[in-house]
């Protein structure tokens, strides 16, 4: 049995992309012209184009058009990963920018999430992190005083999970990860270079030693034009 007519256009268009026919930011034929291209109805032809830009391959912009969409960073939500690995395995070049990097007193909530007392101090830092220099998120990391102990700023700020695997013998070993959808505030719209209201992923993490111990408690903020997430069981 052949394919639905929707899918044999969805096959097409994905081909001419795969190509190079029609590049990342390339916008495509309208509606109107692909429907006569491919001598279908419009509701045939947007259930194709629909179909793609649920698979993130085109994306389209309200009153613009449709357009190929830039490639997206995918996370595997399996294990532990650091931002820095999760570009590298992309071929994409790690960066970031430190907004704040202070030690100080844990709020409850870190307390809780990382089974501290009051007595005990973290390091809380903001960054931005870059892939190929285009933001990526913005990240607030809580990281218990002890764990950080003996390393830079440079160390802690560049890959705190290299670091703590190559100077103090720590590694992480599991993460628990809840995902929600938000809409991006001015301040983080102004530091990952996308319009106050724009939609973003936001990642709440606690990361743990091989030895059970929760070492980190992280808030980031993903632009969600430009990463996803995705499952593997």
């Amino acid at each position: 049995m052949s394919s639905p007519i929707y899918i044999q256009i969805h096959n097409v268009i994905k081909r001419k992309i795969e190509d190079h026919e029609w590049k990342i930011g390339d916008r495509i034929p309208s509606e109107r012209e692909l429907a006569a291209h491919f001598d279908v109805s419009r509701m045939t032809l947007r259930q194709a184009v629909q179909t793609l830009v649920d698979e993130g391959i085109l994306e389209q912009h309200v009153g613009s058009g449709t357009f190929v969409a830039n490639s997206k960073v995918q996370e595997k939500m399996s294990g532990v990963t650091s931002f820095t690995d999760i570009m590298v395995a992309q071929g994409k070049q790690p960066s970031s920018k430190t907004i704040s990097y202070h030690l100080m007193d844990p709020s409850l909530s870190e307390m809780e999430k990382l089974k501290l007392t009051s007595s005990d101090r973290v390091l809380r830092m903001e960054r931005i992190r870059y892939g190929d220099g285009v933001p990526i998120c913005f990240e607030i990391a809580t990281v218990p005083e002890d764990i950080v102990d003996g390393l830079s700023k440079s160390d802690v700020t560049s890959s705190l999970y290299r670091a703590l695997e190559e100077k103090k013998d720590l590694v992480p070993r599991k993460a628990h990860q809840t995902v929600s959808a938000m809409l991006a505030s001015e301040r983080i719209a102004n530091y990952l270079d996308i319009k106050k209201g724009d939609s973003i992923l936001q990642l709440r993490q606690i990361t743990y030693l091989q030895n059970g111990k929760p070492f980190e408690y992280v808030r980031t903020q993903y632009v969600g034009k430009r990463f996803e997430f995705y499952l593997e069981k």
